[in-house]
């Protein structure tokens, strides 16, 4: 856990060694990238999903959340993305979404959150945890398309959504295990 933490703060340092608006447009080669050493830290203050390998910053995605706030997750049905760390639980293609990256939400991490917060009375004994939290393209039948992440419209019941040719190239990038961080 040190490592991810250690990670979170000190890697986005980092991204100043490149030309930043060059790792929005470079095309990964999933030949030459070690899936093992996949990291994806994503940053709600700015609507953006940094892809590591190891300590090497190498792609930025424009993402957006649910679409109720950008705040922390609380419970099932809150339109809320979560934060915290994460891995990638599976992966699948997905007729609505192009691609689904399933993350282990909720994981430990999570239920002592929600656990706290229901102890405080800021949600009711009642509520559950959710869960089926993942990355994802946008939702073309339903009339979402790219410009929403563009434009930074929120749009999802809490899932990390990309335009659907980012998640079909990151896709390819990311294995089941993929750790994922997700910071306010």
């Amino acid at each position: 856990m040190w490592r991810y933490c250690f990670l979170i703060v000190v890697l986005p340092l980092f991204a100043f060694e490149h030309n930043i608006s060059d790792l929005y447009s470079v095309r990964l080669n999933p030949s030459r990238i070690d899936v093992d050493k996949v990291f994806l830290l994503v940053d709600k203050s700015d609507y953006r999903m940094y892809v590591y390998e190891d300590v090497t910053l190498i792609k930025i995605y424009k993402v957006v959340f649910g679409s109720n706030t950008t705040a922390d997750k609380f419970m099932q049905g809150d339109k809320r993305t979560p934060d915290g760390t994460f891995r990638i639980l599976s992966k699948r293609y997905d007729n609505r979404w192009s691609r689904f990256l399933l993350l282990d939400y909720p994981n430990a991490e999570s239920y002592s959150k929600f656990q706290q917060r229901q102890a405080t009375g800021q949600i009711s004994r009642g509520a559950d945890i959710g869960g089926g939290i993942g990355l994802h393209g946008v939702e073309y039948a339903s009339g979402i398309r790219d410009n929403y992440v563009d434009q930074r419209i929120n749009w999802t019941l809490g899932c990390v959504s990309l335009k659907n040719g980012d998640i079909n190239e990151i896709y390819d990038v990311v294995k089941v295990g993929t750790p994922v961080v997700i910071r306010p």
